[in-house]
């Protein structure tokens, strides 16, 4: 297993230095800092088009400027990185407590489950509240599984508790709620 979080390591660093690299060749040909008809210009459109093009055809689109889509795709490639590196140690955790769990015997294991379900929960109240700052609300594709994750939960809070200027306080009393829940059940099954 840590062989392959460090290739996973390397993989991420060499795809971020590459995406640098294609970034800086874009840049350098479309600014005018080498000749783009030249050469060396047209090696580095060459290499770098296929890679920055759909940048900034999505950059374009959105009303950006074109020549900053090579350093889009550096901060998206980081992104990625970033992102890929924390599933895999979620995983790797998740699978050492599996298996420490099922040592443990069946206490361990619905405690265990217990956790997981408090973890996918709160994770579905954090997206659910970053996405509304977005403008991405219960019809949006992708926030739709949170949505229905925590609705059961998030609903009836929103009925009692008012919204205060503003602000709506219910998936934060959810998040309060759903920890003393997750308590409470560790408490019985655990003891």
């Amino acid at each position: 297993m840590p062989e392959l979080q460090v290739a996973i390591r390397y993989l991420v660093f060499a795809a971020f230095a590459a995406s640098v690299l294609v970034a800086l060749a874009s840049w350098l040909a479309r600014t005018r800092r080498i000749s783009p008809f030249g050469a060396l210009g047209r090696t580095l459109r060459t290499v770098s088009e296929p890679l920055i093009r759909p940048v900034e055809t999505r950059l374009v689109r959105a009303g950006g400027n074109p020549v900053h889509a090579g350093w889009w795709l550096v901060v998206a490639v980081a992104a990625g990185g970033v992102v890929l590196i924390t599933l895999w140690n979620w995983v790797v955790d998740t699978a050492f407590s599996v298996a420490a769990a099922y040592a443990a015997g069946p206490r361990a294991t619905i405690a265990l489950a217990v956790d997981v379900v408090y973890r996918i929960i709160y994770v579905a109240l954090w997206v659910r509240v970053l996405a509304s700052w977005f403008g991405y609300f219960r019809y949006s594709r992708w926030v739709r599984p949170a949505y229905a994750l925590t609705d059961w939960l998030v609903e009836p809070i929103r009925r009692v508790l008012p919204t205060a200027g503003g602000f709506d306080w219910s998936p934060l009393a959810a998040l309060l709620a759903l920890w003393v829940l997750k308590r409470v059940l560790l408490t019985i099954v655990v003891g």
